[in-house]
């Protein structure tokens, strides 16, 4: 029966024959225009992309390596090649709210052009208004404006003193204003001869003197007023005189944005702001302590900059306080067009998906601190006005991170409604040969590496699929073919060669599991030194070979463990020693306990089970999880039972359900591997083998080493699909199908099922004693 079931070295690996491939090298094949196997995940790309209504962010999820990022960075770069180009978002003063900066919206391109000529509109006024305020016809207007009232107040103070004079009394100017005195014959009158006048005329001149001085006070209060109006004067020219300087220069500027009403608007108010402001142009050089002149740079210029948001810029400080120093974010460099974001970063920056989130919701980007945003300070910053948000999301992450915001995050399905699944594998067959084929010449080329040989093309392919575990499939992880070109390259450049051979590709697979290796190859010295107990010949009742996979950073391999199992009279207790010192994850668990119905449901389906077990991995010291193993713990149970040595020879793995059918496993080939390893370490004899489940044999890609000593009859690989075909090779003994009568006589299942029978009847004695014994008991006390 195990010959019936050993596989055939074809089906072992399946290659890939380079002669079907018509070309010599990679150098003849054409680029792929487009990565294969991703139809369904570029579909739903295309679709987000073109959709424009709210919420259609994509959600792009896979592992990563796959190319994602460069699928969907590709396609959307050529697609935002062909739509007008995003505006440009450009800051400028609030002028009468500075605290909160105004958004200008312009055309792809002009909002540089309006910082320029914003620029150069400040340096021609910065010279332009000086010069004006020096020129000689600057200085007779203002000469005329004081001359005229000087002539005024002399005009006044004039008319005042003759007057006085015809009255014999002269108006005095002094340091302290103005002053009054009597005249004699023209002259001053001392004050010893004005007091030796008579009562009368001094009376008489007293009230002459009061009236002038009360003429005096009515001209000295207009002085003010003539000042005022002077003043005014002034200003009015200043501003006359700014006006027509800054007026021609900002129509420059004017007729370059014409047709943007929102720039001519901000213009206009800029104007009146320089008018308003133009003593900060006129004053730009002060005196310095040493005496010679400074320069001044006047900060008042920097609210007529204009802060165009995609321009990048460094500075320093917590509090930003100028919207000259507001500096974009990706969602602003993203708008008009589409944003790629890594799930993982967004995450692990604290608020920033919260951030997202609010910006995708509101629609519009807001400028704020964390502290203001969630009112942590109490000072008053800039306060930019929000920007409207127009821009596609493309969000990349595992799919452990998309199923985990669609089950906890509820506002995540309402703004990622699309939803790109890239695949990991693609089917195997002649026509996806070619593509891979031109996909590794594509990836040749991008990464300027020598040609490929087909046959080292066709080594690439068939490592695709040992990379997804399965003969039928092929891998799309293209950050895994990448790396496996650039070494293959480096080895064929190693040894000078001008094109990339088999020998080069098989070398890099080789040094790259050579890198890892370090862990197993101890794992396995353990056991070929005996210290981890394993047995490769030989037969053991209760005893066998169980495989199991240890996968560290990338790299998985295998190793045999020794799993045993007892049975004894009981009360279908079976019990899993993991489990009971909680060394055994759910699955595992679980698949014991399916045992345990197929054991009741076989063999006492008309009885009590009257037997318990128990079930251990031996010198396991760690968890235990996957059920992987519960066919090897069924066969155990029955060799157990049946009093049946196993072959110590073969290793099995796979799982079992209640109707003891095999299920398929995962890593196949490696367990199978990890087996062939210890078994050719010790000694190929012919005999050693591994059992898998035939569900499994399409998944196989073995080493070529192990192809090699299955073809030269040196190891076997037993494919089954029940226990009965399982313990009928471990055994050497037929497991013995059920007829009218029972099992045959001497199968598996019969001594199995001889063996619970018997147990049954030991637990029906024991229960007819008991019984006896307790109405025994009941009759001596007279009951």
């Amino acid at each position: 029966m195990t010959s019936l079931t050993a596989l055939q070295v074809h089906q072992l690996y399946q290659a890939c024959d380079p002669e079907l491939f018509r070309f010599r090298s990679t150098e003849e094949l054409e680029d792929l225009g487009e990565m294969i196997g991703q139809l369904r995940a570029m579909d739903a790309v295309r679709f987000g992309a073109g959709i424009r209504h709210e919420g259609y962010n994509i959600f792009a999820l896979g592992p990563s390596g796959l190319g994602k990022r460069t699928m969907v960075h590709r396609y959307l770069e050529k697609k935002a090649s062909s739509e007008p180009g995003p505006d440009d978002w450009c800051y400028v003063n609030n002028f009468a709210q500075p605290h909160m900066p105004r958004a200008l919206r312009l055309p792809a391109g002009r909002g540089t052009a309006l910082r320029v000529q914003m620029e150069q509109l400040v340096d021609y006024l910065q010279s332009a208004i000086p010069a004006l305020f020096e020129s000689d016809e600057y200085r007779d207007k203002i000469g005329a404006i004081q001359e005229e009232f000087s002539k005024q107040q002399e005009v006044a103070l004039g008319e005042l003193e003759n007057d006085a004079h015809q009255q014999e009394v002269v108006l005095l100017r002094t340091p302290g204003g103005f002053a009054f005195a009597p005249t004699h014959f023209h002259e001053i009158m001392p004050p010893e001869e004005y007091n030796k006048l008579p009562e009368e005329e001094r009376k008489q001149i007293e009230e002459k003197i009061a009236g002038l001085q009360e003429r005096l006070e009515k001209i000295l209060r207009r002085l003010p007023q003539w000042h005022k109006e002077r003043s005014e004067r002034i200003k009015q020219l200043n501003r006359d005189t700014i006006l027509s300087a800054v007026e021609h220069a900002m129509n420059e500027v004017r007729t370059m944005f014409n047709d943007l009403p929102q720039v001519l608007s901000y213009l206009d108010i800029v104007q009146l702001d320089v008018i308003e402001h133009a003593d900060d142009f006129r004053r730009q050089e002060e005196p310095s302590n040493t005496g010679g002149l400074t320069l001044v740079m006047h900060e008042d210029f920097r609210r007529y900059q204009v802060n165009v948001l995609v321009t990048n810029g460094t500075h320093s400080g917590a509090l930003v306080t100028d919207f000259t120093l507001i500096k974009p974010g990706a969602l602003h460099r993203a708008n008009g067009g589409y944003l790629l974001l890594d799930v993982r970063e967004v995450l692990m920056q604290p608020f920033a998906w919260e951030g997202l989130k609010r910006a995708l919701k509101s629609r519009e980007i807001h400028i704020e601190s964390l502290g203001q945003a969630y009112s942590l300070i109490s000072t008053v910053s800039l306060e930019p006005e929000p920007i409207p948000l127009n821009a596609k999301i493309v969000v990349f992450g595992d799919r452990l991170f998309y199923y985990l915001l669609q089950e906890y995050d509820p506002e995540f399905r309402e703004l990622f409604k699309v939803a790109a699944d890239f695949e990991e594998r693609i089917e195997r067959n002649a026509d996806t040969h070619m593509l891979y084929a031109r996909m590794i010449a594509t990836l040749i080329r991008q990464e300027a590496l020598l040609p490929f040989e087909r046959g080292a093309v066709a080594r690439v392919i068939e490592h695709g699929a040992r990379l997804v575990g399965d003969g039928e499939r092929l891998s799309t992880h293209m950050g895994s073919v990448k790396d496996l070109l650039r070494e293959s390259d480096y080895w064929a450049r190693e040894e000078g060669r001008n094109i990339v051979l088999p020998s080069h590709v098989q070398r890099s697979i080789d040094t790259q599991i050579r890198r890892q290796d370090r862990l197993r190859d101890r794992m396995h010295e353990e056991i070929l030194r005996n210290t981890l107990m394993i047995s490769t010949d030989g037969a053991v009742t209760g005893q066998i070979n169980g495989l199991s996979v240890i996968e560290l950073g990338g790299f998985a391999f295998a190793q045999p463990t020794r799993i045993t199992a007892t049975t004894r009279l009981g009360e279908g207790e079976l019990i899993n020693i993991e489990r009971e010192v909680k060394l055994s994850g759910a699955i595992h668990s679980k698949g014991v306990l399916i045992l345990s119905s197929f054991l009741s449901s076989r063999y006492a389906r008309n009885q009590p089970m009257a037997l318990s077990a128990s079930l251990v991995f031996e010198q396991s010291y760690g968890m235990i999880d996957g059920d992987s193993a519960s066919m090897a713990e069924l066969c155990a149970l029955l060799s157990s039972l049946a009093g049946l040595p196993i072959r110590q020879s073969l290793a099995i793995t796979g799982s079992v359900n209640q109707l003891g059918q095999a299920q398929p496993i995962g890593a196949v080939n490696e367990k199978i591997e990890g087996f062939f390893d210890i078994c050719a370490a010790r000694g190929l004899n012919g005999e050693h083998g591994v059992l898998i489940p035939a569900a499994n044999v399409k998944h196989l890609m073995l080493r070529h080493d192990v192809v090699a000593a299955v073809e030269a009859g040196q190891f076997r690989i037993h494919a089954y699909e029940n226990v009965d075909q399982a313990v009928s090779i471990l055994t050497g003994v037929p497991a013995g199908a059920a007829g009218p009568g029972g099992y045959p006589e001497g199968s598996v299942n019969y001594k199995v099922a001889l063996r619970v029978a018997e147990l049954t009847e030991v637990m029906q004695s024991f229960s007819r004693r008991q019984g006896d014994g307790v109405r025994q008991k009941k009759s001596d006390k007279g009951e």
